[in-house]
């Protein structure tokens, strides 16, 4: 107990470290899977085959490769040096931002076709039909695979101090090798990363019980416990008849 409350300011700033680049990551992946999911709903073939051609790339390449090709590769190629927080973020975001493309499209997708021919014809453009009916839906379906992603996002990010970054675990690897209480060091770490998962989680969580909420399928009850349950989905607004 004694050394993580005597090196419990370095923690602290490489847990800082660590939640800025998941945040960031997660910022950039989001804007991603939305943009690339909903190119990839379109009929015009050259929009899928963007989405196609990114989702099958960045998915097909490991986090750890990409980090290290944008972090030592393209100062080599090009008169630039990418910042090795920037890499980390970039590398993350691209990559877990192509998984997310595929949850967005497939979500969208899997509205009801009856919604997208009212929509039709009561005349609306595609703009207000995606952005008012097709989204609201989508967007409750995808929010507890998105909350996995954002997990997955934040346990990859441990990878970013081979390339230099402070984080997490560059903190606890230091402090192991130069106090050789490699348990204590590691078990502090372990303990960090939950407490990020959690609040992760939380944030998640709420998200999802407001989306269900504008859907009409809000658990009963409220209160911070109630974020605890898994959301409805079986029930409406008018209950089972």
């Amino acid at each position: 107990m004694d050394f993580l409350i005597d090196r419990l300011p370095l923690y602290l700033e490489g847990a800082g470290v660590t939640f800025t680049i998941t945040v960031l990551g997660i910022a950039l992946a989001f804007v991603l899977a939305m943009a690339i999911g909903i190119l990839g709903t379109l009929r015009n073939p050259v929009a899928r085959g963007v989405a196609t051609f990114y989702t099958e790339t960045f998915r097909g390449i490991a986090a750890l490769v990409l980090m290290f090709w944008m972090a030592f590769s393209i100062p080599q190629i090009t008169p630039y040096q990418l910042d090795v927080n920037f890499a980390a973020v970039l590398a993350l975001g691209l990559n877990v931002g192509a998984y997310g493309a595929e949850v967005v499209r497939s979500s969208i997708n899997a509205v009801p076709r009856a919604q997208t021919e009212a929509t039709i014809a009561l005349n609306m453009t595609w703009a207000r039909r995606m952005w008012l009916v097709l989204l609201p839906q989508a967007w409750a379906q995808m929010l507890p695979t998105f909350g996995n992603l954002v997990i997955e996002l934040m346990k990859a990010s441990a990878i970013v101090s081979l390339i230099g970054v402070a984080d997490l675990t560059q903190v606890a690897r230091l402090q192991g090798q130069s106090s050789g209480e490699t348990i204590w060091a590691f078990g502090s770490a372990l303990i960090m990363y939950f407490i990020i998962a959690q609040v992760l989680i939380l944030g998640v969580r709420l998200l999802e019980r407001r989306a269900n909420r504008r859907l009409g399928r809000a658990p009963a009850g409220g209160g911070l416990l109630a974020l605890l349950r898994p959301p409805s989905v079986g029930t409406t607004t008018g209950g089972a008849r």
